[in-house]
């Protein structure tokens, strides 16, 4: 390489970290974070605040008390219980710009969906365009925290499951023409805020013990709360791709994803496991059945669903499931 190129390369360079400045520092001075160093960080962090507002399982009184002790699932094993805590700790953990490591998993997961190696400003309306809901991720957040993102960013950091990540968020930006109706079919969905939602579903399924025989066999909670978020976020995109949904239907596929992330977890699991090893298993799923051809409801024509976000709604983990 020349000298005058290899200036010439300097200064690109450069004028890159001032465009991709975070908060007066160079956002791609920063390196990608993976999946292990961010939770070896969260393992060390002094979370005691976070841990207070934790209620590891879901209240239940009267008979439904007792039918949970004759027929409920088996409890979390003694020696899981502290990893249970710090994943519900890390979602009372709001997002924290004072904190380098909070600010590196947020850009990790932004230059792996863009493929941009470029950081990018704190705020700013790039990331509605990844599919949160205005200029501050932190804003989505409420309600499943920092395990929000680390989700995101496992999903993003795993070489298995990149791919489908890569994937999914392709399908969320992506336009259809029915050339047929003379309609405009939008298939695009808000990628972050789906997200969130799966993982506030994943965090329901574990406070109701839904998880327990699955940890209590990998000797894991962590691990099982990120596969089995990647296999629900599989199943909705699979729903989504072949049956043409769009946003309008979002609130019920979400319920219905809730209803089998709850009683079939190890189903989905196992869905997972196959379409990562590109068996057969997996090919056989890839037009998944429409819920209504069984009898089950949906979206009328016409009818609009709002997608609402996490930081508009009083999150309330108990009873009745709501969807964000």
């Amino acid at each position: 390489i020349s000298e005058e190129l290899r200036r010439a390369q300097e200064e690109w360079e450069a004028v890159e970290e001032i465009q991709s400045g975070l908060g007066g520092t160079s956002a791609s001075a920063a390196p990608p974070i993976s999946f292990n160093e961010a939770l070896q960080y969260f393992q060390t962090a002094d979370l005691s605040e976070c841990r207070k507002k934790v209620r590891a399982t879901a209240r239940r009184q009267g008979l439904a008390a007792l039918v949970r002790f004759l027929f409920g699932p088996p409890r979390l094993q003694p020696q899981l219980q502290g990893e249970r805590e710090l994943a519900l700790a890390m979602a009372q953990c709001g997002l924290d710009d004072n904190e380098r490591v909070h600010m590196r998993i947020l850009q990790t997961i932004y230059k792996k969906l863009t493929c941009s190696r470029l950081g990018c400003p704190r705020y700013g309306v790039h990331w509605e365009e990844l599919g949160f809901q205005g200029a501050d991720p932190g804003t989505d957040l409420r309600g499943t925290g920092m395990l929000g993102l680390m989700q995101m960013l496992y999903f993003v950091m795993d070489s298995q499951t990149l791919p489908l990540a890569q994937e999914i968020f392709k399908l969320s930006q992506h336009e259809t023409q029915a050339s047929a109706i003379m309609l405009i079919l939008l298939q695009n969905f808000p990628f972050c805020i789906m997200s969130v939602n799966i993982t506030r579903i994943v965090i329901q399924a574990l406070r109701e013990e839904r998880l327990s025989r699955e940890c209590n066999r990998r000797q894991q909670v962590i691990a099982v709360l990120n596969d089995l978020y990647a296999a629900a976020f599989l199943q909705l995109y699979r729903v989504w791709k072949w049956q043409h949904k769009t946003v309008v239907d979002s609130s019920f596929l979400l319920k219905e994803l809730e209803l089998s992330t709850k009683k079939k977890p190890k189903q989905l699991l196992k869905s997972l496991e196959a379409y990562v090893n590109r068996s057969p298993m997996a090919d056989g799923l890839q037009q998944p059945s429409s819920p209504s051809a069984s009898g089950g409801g949906g979206s009328q024509p016409g009818e609009e669903i709002h997608f609402t976000g996490v930081c508009d709604l009083q999150v309330e983990l108990e009873g009745e499931p709501r969807l964000i």
